[in-house]
Order: C-alpha cells, then sequence, then structure tokens
C-alpha cells in the first residue's frame, strides 16, 4: 500500500508531461505499478497527438448562459421530496390553523345557540301569564312538598 502515493504522484505528472528518463527507470523497477502507469502513459502520448478543437471566440459565454438557463428550468420545475426539516414545520403550522378555526367556529356555534336559547326564553316567558300573588304565598310549603320525604325511624322502629 506505500507505492499508491507513488503510484498517484505519477499518475498526475503523467497528465501534465512526459516522464523523464529518471522517473521511467524509477516506474521500470517497480513491476507491480508498471503496467498500469505504462498504460496511462500511452495513452496519454496519444491524446496529445490529437489537435485541439476550434472552439468559437464566445464560448466561454454561451457554457455559462447554458448552465444558468438549466439551472433556471431546474429551479422553476418543482420536485417534491421528502425532506422533513421544511415538511414538518408547515405541517405543525397547519395543524395549529385548522386547530384555530375549528375552535372559533365551535365558539360561534356555542354562541349562537346561547343566544337563540336566550330569545326563545323571552319569547315564551313574555307570552305566559305571571303567577298571581296567592301562589306566591304558599311557595315554600309547595318547595318543601317537592323534596323527598325521609323515613320516621321511630315509627318504623315501633311498628317492628
Amino acid at each position: 500500500m506505500k507505492d499508491k502515493p507513488l503510484q498517484d504522484e505519477l499518475r498526475e505528472l503523467l497528465w501534465r508531461r512526459k516522464l523523464t528518463e529518471a522517473e521511467r527507470s524509477e516506474l521500470r523497477a517497480r513491476p507491480e505499478i508498471s503496467a498500469d502507469l505504462e498504460l496511462e502513459s500511452r495513452l496519454s502520448e496519444t491524446l496529445a497527438k490529437i489537435p485541439d478543437a476550434p472552439v468559437a471566440s464566445n464560448f466561454t459565454t454561451r457554457l455559462m448562459q447554458a448552465v444558468e438557463l438549466e439551472e433556471s428550468r431546474r429551479s422553476r420545475k418543482w420536485s417534491f421530496s421528502w425532506n422533513w426539516h421544511t415538511l414538518l414545520p408547515r405541517v405543525a403550522v397547519t395543524a395549529a390553523v385548522v386547530l384555530f378555526a375549528g375552535l372559533t367556529f365551535h365558539h360561534y356555534e356555542l354562541t349562537s345557540q346561547r343566544t337563540a336559547l336566550a330569545k326563545n326564553v323571552a319569547l315564551v316567558a313574555g307570552s305566559l301569564p305571571s303567577p298571581g300573588v296567592d301562589a306566591l304565598k304558599n311557595f315554600d310549603a309547595i318547595q318543601r312538598m317537592s323534596q323527598p320525604a325521609h323515613a320516621d325511624e321511630e315509627l318504623l322502629a315501633l311498628l317492628q
């Protein structure tokens, strides 16, 4: 494994320039890395023989415009991904809004029912005549009659 840094260093040198005779002799001294780098060397030499392709004078500008156009297309394209860091807060806020709306609607319904009940009670109370003074004289006696009576313990004991 100690040959790996040397192999990488020689490979980088091959990409930049031709190897010197001293570097080639060092490469031949190590047959385990020689075959791979020899192939790499021949490939680099062959690629160096290929002439450079003619490029328009505004190539860089056109390339950057194409990259910007592609980025703008991607940003406009709606793509849904399961990103919990953004989805979870949105769900929490939505749940809070729905809960608040539900509680507000429930409060409104209770208030409207109470208002309707108060109107009905006022309507019934206004349509019935109020009880006379004679009915109110015996109110306490009538009220005591409606309460449940307790058994007389002494009477029960005598009967047994």
